[in-house]
């Protein structure tokens, strides 16, 4: 709810309450109120606000429970409270947002920019702060791509009858220090488009020296429109996608391996990532000569594509496995390789010891890992990177104590 945009949809159930950002609001709101009339009574004032938002309990409410309207419920505080900790909140926040803004095809933020002015009364502008210069990127972005566009007279660059200009490409410059772990896997891309973003690079070095960019490859968006003989389709995908695609525009056959090899990603990768096209009805696949290598061949006519329903017309967004298209590493991922760090401690720490108690390890872990990175994890966490320990028969757990395994 605080990522989508929208704040939730509270018309669903009937109370603005069920929207998170509305709450935000109301909050707001009543702050900028106070302070407006001086004579007003505070609690005067409340009490009108309350009046107006007033609404009737539906008819099969009970009415032992007393009415909604006289319980205030915060709801920011509910979900700090089930995650853990304010702290825990604002990072799954900052990872939600990197990957939001990551696929944005455009650099409209407004509502992003809303969302974290709102949380900073909340939550402070010291925890926020990554959150706003990530926001920032997008603003220098924006500004930093007008400005190479228009001092750069770019000719098209060509692959076989198409031809891309330097105006369809649309660069987010980010402070990687800021961000969450972006995750970037290789791929390649067609040489008329990887030449093009070696021009904007050396563009962009000129005018910023001395500093340089270094593109994600396998991040971003990419619309396409797809022509064959008898209809004319659209998509918005990953450029992983649009690099295998953009593979059949030459040769309308490949095999796996040789596919794979052209855009030098891995035959596994491969393979879940073409689904997204043969799901489309696309592409084929066929068994090929070697029962490990398979064939891939472009569909030109609606005729051969009978079979796939629903895939003529405009088709919108990154196709494959939701979380194998994630730009940024998740929460989970980015605790794991952190506390990867303090384990050489904890495996040291149990062999001169023994044993040792949750709240033990915690306490001295704060006391001796205080170098670069110092430890700044909370129980919880601790505790669910040592249950994953246990998982891996590194550990074991009996009557509250931590045990190396033997």
């Amino acid at each position: 709810m605080l990522t989508d945009g929208t704040g939730g949809n509270s018309s669903a159930s009937g109370n603005p309450g069920d929207s998170l950002l509305e709450e935000l609001n109301r909050d707001e709101e009543i702050q900028e109120d106070v302070g407006v009339d001086d004579d007003f009574n505070a609690d005067d004032r409340q009490a009108w606000i309350n009046a107006a938002r007033w609404q009737p309990d539906p008819v099969e409410a009970d009415p032992l429970k007393g009415s909604r309207n006289q319980r205030k419920v915060d709801i920011l505080g509910m979900i700090v409270g089930i995650i853990g900790s304010k702290d825990q909140l604002v990072h799954e926040y900052r990872t939600m947002l990197a990957e939001k803004l990551l696929n944005k095809s455009d650099y409209d933020i407004d509502s992003e920019i809303r969302t974290l002015e709102l949380l900073k009364i909340h939550f402070g502008e010291s925890s926020l702060q990554k959150c706003e210069i990530m926001l920032n990127d997008l603003i220098g972005s924006k500004r930093t791509n007008a400005n190479i566009k228009a001092t750069m007279s770019q000719p098209s660059q060509t692959s076989g009858n198409n031809a891309v200009y330097m105006d369809t490409i649309s660069a987010t410059i980010i402070s990687s220090n800021f961000w969450p772990p972006i995750q970037d896997e290789p791929v390649k891309l067609p040489e008329s488009v990887d030449q093009l973003l070696n021009d904007y690079a050396a563009r962009f070095h000129e005018t910023k020296t001395p500093r340089k960019l270094h593109w994600k490859k396998s991040l971003g968006t990419v619309k396409l429109e797809l022509q064959f003989d008898d209809r004319i389709m659209q998509f918005t995908v990953a450029p992983v996608h649009a690099s295998i695609i953009m593979q059949f525009q030459d040769q309308k056959s490949w095999t796996s391996k040789d596919l794979a090899a052209a855009i030098e990603i891995p035959v596994d990768v491969l393979s879940r990532r073409i689904h997204f096209w043969i799901s489309k009805g696309v592409i084929s696949e066929s068994a090929g000569v070697d029962s490990s290598d398979h064939v891939y061949t472009i569909m030109e006519s609606m005729a051969e594509t009978s079979k796939n329903a629903g895939s003529s017309g405009m088709q919108e967004l990154l196709g494959g496995d939701e979380e194998e298209e994630r730009s940024v590493s998740s929460v989970e991922n980015q605790l794991l390789k952190e506390m990867t760090v303090y384990e050489k401690f904890i495996m040291g720490m149990l062999t001169n010891f023994g044993s040792m108690a949750l709240d033990r390890i915690h306490n001295t872990l704060k006391m001796f890992c205080i170098a670069d990175p110092p430890y700044d994890k909370s129980l919880q966490q601790l505790q669910s990177f040592l249950s994953g320990l246990v998982s891996e028969e590194k550990l074991e757990f009996r009557d509250g104590m931590y045990f190396l395994k033997k």
